[in-house]
């Protein structure tokens, strides 16, 4: 294979490795259960932190490779969204709260109940469903008016990306990538602390969990942003980006994908809408996670519990599709695909995300309390 790809070979690589990048994310969730609102539920509940000390190590491992790979010019970070010169402040804060909190009510992110949906969740199932119409409601349907015109209306005008080495590095006489380096050598020494403290609490799986997931976001910014990038497309003599939904460099994220993935079972005859990456990396975690379940024996259809139980699911749903749509991402997208580019909004969407979840699991206690 010589690069640069032809676009249509590109479009084809970023498709076809999403789908890869799919399966191996869904078969290590299942198989490590690898879940965000699951290590905030361990965190907040008993203090556990094995499955917190997961997502740790992903954002540490994919923050250092993406950094990498920026500094070896494999990949232009400036035109990701999470790079944008407006700064949604009250957007990822409002949207990051409403997704942490609707997270907790559905047991677990986007994410989570793909893996779930491909393990035999019905429930998952409907969540899934629920999260996709509340997506794309905000994306271009009835909400789209109030995200756009109230939330996305207070954003700040920057006249640089919103990285924290474009945002800080003047501030103290630095280079924005000598700044981000920075950063993540204090990533890096934070992380080895607290893993070292935690190390007893956690097993293998912990740590298969957390490295693989962190370097699949840095492989995904690879495909997309530098193997499926054109720097003349022969028909728009323009730069491009194949294969993604957005025409930008993407790594991992949902919420957006599954609204993107109902488009295209609704309307598969309109060739307007088309395989993409993110539809193939959500369609390869439901397969992988199904494989992992039926190779380790998990696989076990689940349904709601009562009606309580639906309306949890259903509310949680349509929070996190709102959420995460007007966050500009999930607990995953933001979490971590957002944090490995040192974004600012992404560390404010990520504060959002664990305040809701905070509350909503506050809730949960109050309610267990008031029936006892």
């Amino acid at each position: 294979m010589s690069l640069p790809l032809s676009p249509a070979a590109a479009t084809q690589a970023v498709i076809w490795g999403g789908l890869l990048i799919g399966l191996l994310l869904g078969a290590v969730a299942q198989t490590t259960r690898f879940c965000t609102m699951g290590a905030l539920a361990d965190w907040f509940g008993f203090g556990g932190a094995a499955r917190l000390m997961m997502w740790v190590l992903a954002v540490t491992l994919a923050a250092t490779c993406t950094v990498a790979l920026m500094s070896l010019g494999w990949f232009d970070p400036s035109r990701t969204a999470a790079w944008s010169d407006r700064f949604l402040w009250l957007s990822y804060a409002v949207g990051g709260l409403v997704f942490g909190f609707g997270m907790v009510l559905a047991s677990g992110c986007p994410q989570r109940n793909l893996v779930k949906a491909g393990a035999g969740s019905l429930k998952a199932w409907v969540t899934l469903v629920v999260a996709a119409i509340s997506a794309e409601m905000t994306l271009r349907g009835v909400l789209a008016e109030a995200r756009v015109r109230g939330l996305d209306g207070a954003a700040i005008q920057l006249a640089h990306p919103q990285d924290l080495g474009s945002t800080f590095a003047p501030l103290v006489g630095a280079t924005p990538a000598a700044f981000r380096w920075a950063v993540v050598v204090l990533m890096l020494l934070a992380a080895a602390w607290l893993l070292w403290r935690s190390k007893e609490a956690m097993d293998r799986f912990h740590w298969i969990g957390g490295a693989a997931v962190g370097l699949l976001v840095p492989a995904a910014w690879l495909l997309t942003g530098h193997l499926g990038f054109i720097a003349e497309h022969p028909e728009t003599l323009e730069a491009s980006w194949m294969g993604t939904y957005s025409h930008r460099p993407e790594a991992l994220t949902f919420a957006a994908p599954i609204a993107h993935s109902l488009d295209l079972l609704t309307l598969w005859s309109d060739r307007n809408n088309t395989l993409s990456f993110g539809v193939m990396v959500t369609l390869g975690v439901v397969l992988g996670s199904l494989a992992a379940a039926l190779l380790r024996k998990e696989f076990q259809v689940e349904s709601f519990q009562n009606a309580e139980d639906m309306v949890n699911h259903l509310l949680g749903a349509v929070l996190m599709g709102f959420g995460g749509i007007t966050a500009m991402g999930c607990s995953i997208g933001q979490g971590i695909s957002g944090l490995s580019l040192l974004s600012a909004g992404s560390c404010l969407a990520v504060a959002g995300i664990v305040g809701g979840a905070w509350l909503g699991l506050r809730l949960q206690a109050w309610r267990i309390e008031r029936s006892a």
